[in-house]
């Protein structure tokens, strides 16, 4: 087996990582797949989604925590790895103010880990997920990956824009070839139920409220999870190169950012009434304050996307959202089909 049709994904039953390996698989890739099946999320979701892949003869898994070096060195050299994409984390802006060893142990520790691992045997490109998060309070709209980062609000936004500069260090000082992701707000298909779609397609259906913060005033830039699958594998084998000192000039690492987002962003009462139009029922809501930690609008400049690949986001809100509830329905046990 040639080792480019292998590609390790860390984070494999989570949301964007489980995606992911069903769309390598169906391209006729063999995935390694990690996941210390954590916690701090739905548990069952994660095994559901674990169980589909597992039906795969190409896919292979390891249950364990990135932060067990020993483990991961041993799969590294059953497998050899060419691709390592890493989505583990431990995700959300709210809980990492209340679980900050949880946080520092999976997104720093485990993150350098993986990539102490990736050097020392030499992988071809290594690709992470980063978050819109990073922008916080220095960046100007739409935010663009030349923005300054330098005023994280949140310890979650913290640690990723963490990830990217020890990232560098690594592509710099090893000529690791790295590519850092900026996520906006994903969603879809198996989605977390801690996300906004879930919590408020939950509450419609329970006839429960929805609380809305800072009144309603937060603009999300929504980019469906098909989006950034198609972005992912047409990043997969383009791997950045370095750039050769000329003169005084110090190389370059073969290290990049990018932005994915859909760049189209939408209020969060637009999305609310969007729900309801299609669940045929109305929502009951109630404001609330703004939530520290929170950015009050994101929206992503995803042209460099564009110019590496010839993708850029194209789902709208409105077809990903039908996508989102079919499945969210189907497998909640809902009788009522989208729209009725």
């Amino acid at each position: 087996m040639k080792q480019e049709k292998l590609v390790l994904v860390t984070g494999a039953a989570g949301f964007i990582g489980f995606n992911f390996c069903r769309r390598l698989l169906l391209e006729g890739r063999f995935v390694v797949g990690i996941d210390s099946l954590d916690t701090n999320g739905d548990v069952r979701l994660k095994k559901d989604r674990l169980a589909i892949l597992k039906k795969e003869r190409r896919f292979s898994f390891g249950h364990f925590d990135l932060v067990d070096r020993k483990r991961l060195e041993s799969v590294f050299k059953k497998h050899r790895p060419q691709r390592v994409v890493h989505l583990a984390a431990q995700t959300g802006v709210r809980n990492s103010e209340f679980q900050t060893d949880r946080y520092v142990n999976s997104n720093l520790v485990a993150f350098c880990r993986l990539l102490d691992v990736c050097r020392s045997h030499r992988v071809g490109h290594f690709i992470y997920a980063s978050s819109s998060s990073v922008y916080g309070l220095d960046a100007r709209i739409p935010q663009r990956t030349s923005s300054p980062v330098n005023r994280p609000i949140s310890l979650y936004a913290a640690t990723k824009r963490a990830n990217e500069i020890i990232a560098h260090s690594y592509s710099h000082i090893f000529q690791l070839p790295v590519t850092g992701l900026r996520f906006f707000t994903v969603y879809g298909p198996w989605g977390r139920p801690d996300m906004a779609p879930s919590i408020f397609t939950r509450a419609i259906l329970g006839g429960t409220s929805i609380p809305v913060f800072n009144r309603g005033r937060l603009i999300r830039d929504f980019t469906f999870v098909g989006d950034v699958v198609e972005s992912l594998i047409r990043l997969l084998d383009q791997a950045p190169a370095a750039v050769k000192p000329t003169g005084r000039r110090s190389p370059h690492a073969p290290y990049r950012l990018l932005n994915v987002g859909s760049q189209h962003p939408v209020n969060i009462r637009d999305l609310i009434r969007m729900l309801e139009a299609e669940l045929g029922r109305k929502a009951t809501t109630h404001d609330m304050p703004m939530q520290p930690g929170d950015a009050y609008i994101t929206h992503s400049d995803s042209s460099e996307l564009f110019r590496l690949t010839g993708f850029r986001p194209r789902t709208t809100l409105r077809k990903g959202i039908c996508e989102f509830l079919d499945w969210y329905l189907d497998y909640h046990g809902f009788k009522q089909g989208v729209g009725a």
